[in-house]
């Protein structure tokens, strides 16, 4: 019986897989170029709204802290309900945030609107996911996956670019009103297309995981984030204080699932943490995307403009060769992987990682565009060494059945990383000043970051050595 429905399953895949997940990567590269299009824009926006630095990258990192906290729920819902039904659904809520963000009078409304984006472009990356493993031959699944992690890094890494191109000719509010038209087409297209058989079963949604997984993130990371206000503007509740509520509730977090895991109830399974493999791709991806959407997509366009004073579309500019150089990537290195397997490619994306950090903590005010140009595009690239070895290696190391937990755990943790180094960066780009983050704080961000991409080099030799399995 399986053999019977693994041919016909194998037979009908090919016809309309290439349209399917051609939708589904288009939608998500929408969605998520949304992440970090805001952040040439991050000063402009607090001068029209009368915020701090520090309020309005929540903009960018609550964006990516309300994704952390759905991405879990998508288990259930992937589970309870049709991929068409979900895709309608992220679609929808997508397009609903993009509206709100461009009718927002107030920072208030904008942020409302940028978490029920966030909400969206949640869903989408696990639905991603899921239907390429049922979509593409076990043989074809690592190359695909290059094109996902094209999706995944590029669209954050050209944000800057898109923005500050939009920024200079219009208005931050065509930021969102170009984008509206975009997913409407891609929702219209899904409703049309996207007919994938599936089974649903009525599973139960444990809502005070969703809870503790709220406020456990939310906490940590908005404590970092008021950690960071100028003086004068204390928050009601020590920043201490939040961070230690939140590490607690994360604690209960963790052992409400793994109590829920044993009637196989959890809404994260926990169990991929009990492979190696799991854990050392997991953490050296957290560091990687704390790099990326922290030090690339938010601190260097605020150097761009802060020091450098540069426009908004110069600065965009500055990173599109970096961005490309990223997406051009992302295919190589996925056949590459399935010839050398992780570790030749991870260790040298490691130590250039470090390098091109460290680089960029030597830049002031007297640094020639030039070099900040090509300090990126080393950037990119050790990033795209690294990050379709680690996302292949990652979830090729666990046993079929917790493939959908470890997708889980690991789309959670990326963006996880992303909010944290956007918030641990900016907390000390803005330290001791006035909101506005000057020459001195950006390099001392820059040496954090370096800090960071050498742990990465020291956990990158963790790697295992041996090649991924080559099919017969």
């Amino acid at each position: 019986m399986t053999n019977t429905s693994d041919t016909i399953s194998s037979a009908r895949a090919p016809a309309r897989a290439g349209l399917l997940i051609g939708v589904l990567v288009l939608s998500a590269f929408v969605m998520i170029l949304n992440e970090t299009i805001l952040s040439v824009a991050l000063r402009d926006l607090a001068d029209d709204l009368a915020v701090p630095t520090t309020t309005i990258q929540w903009l960018t990192s609550g964006f990516l802290l309300t994704m952390a906290v759905v991405i879990p729920v998508t288990g259930f819902l992937l589970e309870r309900f049709t991929p068409r039904q979900v895709f309608l659904f992220s679609l929808s809520a997508f397009s609903l945030g993009t509206l709100l963000c461009g009718l927002a009078p107030g920072f208030a409304l904008l942020l409302v609107g940028r978490v029920v984006q966030a909400c969206g472009t949640a869903v989408m990356l696990p639905l991603l996911m899921t239907t390429v493993m049922r979509l593409v031959p076990q043989h074809r699944r690592g190359s695909m996956m290059g094109t996902i992690s094209i999706v995944i890094a590029v669209a954050p890494a050209i944000g800057p670019t898109i923005g500050g191109a939009v920024l200079a000719s219009l208005g931050w509010r065509w930021m969102f009103w170009i984008v509206l038209p975009l997913s409407l087409a891609a929702l219209v297209t899904g409703a049309l297309q996207l007919r994938l058989e599936s089974e649903t079963r009525k599973v139960p949604l444990d809502v005070p995981s969703v809870l503790l997984s709220a406020v456990g993130f939310g906490g940590v990371l908005y404590g970092l984030s008021v950690a960071g206000e100028p003086a004068g503007a204390e928050p009601p509740v020590p920043s201490w204080a939040l961070i230690a509520v939140g590490l607690v509730t994360l604690v209960l977090f963790v052992f409400r699932q793994i109590r829920l895991q044993r009637r196989e109830r959890a809404l994260l399974d926990l169990r991929p943490f009990t492979y190696r493999g799991f854990v050392v791709a997991l953490v050296l991806t957290a560091l990687l995307f704390m790099c990326l959407i922290g030090a690339a997509a938010i601190l260097l366009p605020l150097y761009l403009q802060t020091v450098l004073h540069t426009s908004t579309l110069v600065s965009g500019l500055a990173v599109l060769p970096g961005g490309l150089v990223l997406g051009l990537l992302g295919r190589p290195v996925g056949a590459w992987f399935d010839k050398v397997g992780a570790r030749p490619l991870v260790i040298p994306g490691a130590a250039a990682m470090a390098v091109s950090l460290w680089l960029f903590a030597t830049l002031g005010p007297g640094s020639s565009l030039v070099a900040v140009v090509a300090i990126h595009v080393l950037l990119m690239a050790a990033l795209g060494l690294m990050m379709t070895p680690l996302m292949t290696e990652s979830l090729g190391t666990l046993p079929d059945h917790l493939y959908s937990h470890g997708s889980a755990i690991l789309s959670t943790l990326q963006q996880v990383a992303g909010a944290l180094g956007t918030t641990v960066f900016v907390t000390v780009a803005t330290l001791g000043t006035a909101g506005v983050p000057d020459a001195a704080g950006l390099r001392t961000a820059f040496i954090v970051a370096g800090c960071i991409g050498l742990a990465a080099f020291a956990g990158s030799w963790l790697v295992r050595s041996t090649r991924p399995a080559q099919d017969s």
